[in-house]
């Protein structure tokens, strides 16, 4: 099985999972070896499935300010554990490659797989919620069609996203791309980079 296919289906078992109890807080319970790729997989989509339902909370037109800044505060937290753990899933792949000496003329890549991998992820999420507008029957026939063919749409996204990603890791196996991992750097969360909260200290 393709890597972008193991992705695929356990993204896809994730969204799953978390519909069961639909709790944003609720924590994983994630069937998986600890420090597994599998595992690493799993927590990421779940941190994402989560994620989405905040986002569409803090969106509520009548939400208070105070509560909208809890989910904000959420939010954030909930990007810096996503940005962690994609970071660890590149070490995996760079773990995984480090045997192999890139060709002379070998090239870099606009993303790192984790990266895309990442998007893949996120497409899960989407297909599930518009295969969901999908199936309402509170809604006419025009909105109906045009969500139909946003999920033809994000499935053939799919189709294509995962057959570069499986592209790319056989280009770096064989040597034509490299395998170079930069960290994303976020400094709104660090006390040290970020302004505001190095300057309220002082």
């Amino acid at each position: 099985m393709m890597i972008s296919e193991q992705c695929n289906v356990l993204f896809d078992r994730v969204v799953a999972d978390y519909h069961i109890f639909n709790e944003i807080e609720r924590n994983a319970e994630n069937p998986y070896p600890a420090g597994s790729f599998q595992q690493l997989l799993y927590q990421k989509c779940w941190i994402d499935t989560a994620q989405w339902h905040m986002e569409d909370e803090v969106r509520h037109p009548g939400i208070n300010p105070v509560e909208a800044l809890r989910w904000k505060r959420l939010i954030d937290q909930s990007n810096q554990e996503r940005t962690d753990i994609v970071e660890r899933i590149d070490d995996y792949f760079f773990q995984h490659y480090q045997h192999i000496i890139p060709q002379t003329d070998a090239r870099y890549n606009t993303e790192s797989p984790a990266w895309a991998i990442d998007r893949l992820s996120i497409l899960a999420l989407k297909i599930y919620h518009m295969r969901e507008e999908t199936l309402r029957t509170d809604i006419n026939a025009e909105q109906m069609a045009k969500c139909s063919q946003k999920l033809a749409v994000l499935l053939q996204q799919r189709i294509d996203l995962s057959t570069a990603i499986d592209e790319l890791l056989e280009d770096i196996e064989q040597g034509k791309r490299r395998m170079r991992v930069y960290r994303q750097m976020k400094m709104y969360n660090d006390p040290l980079l970020n302004p505001v909260l190095y300057s309220s200290k002082s």
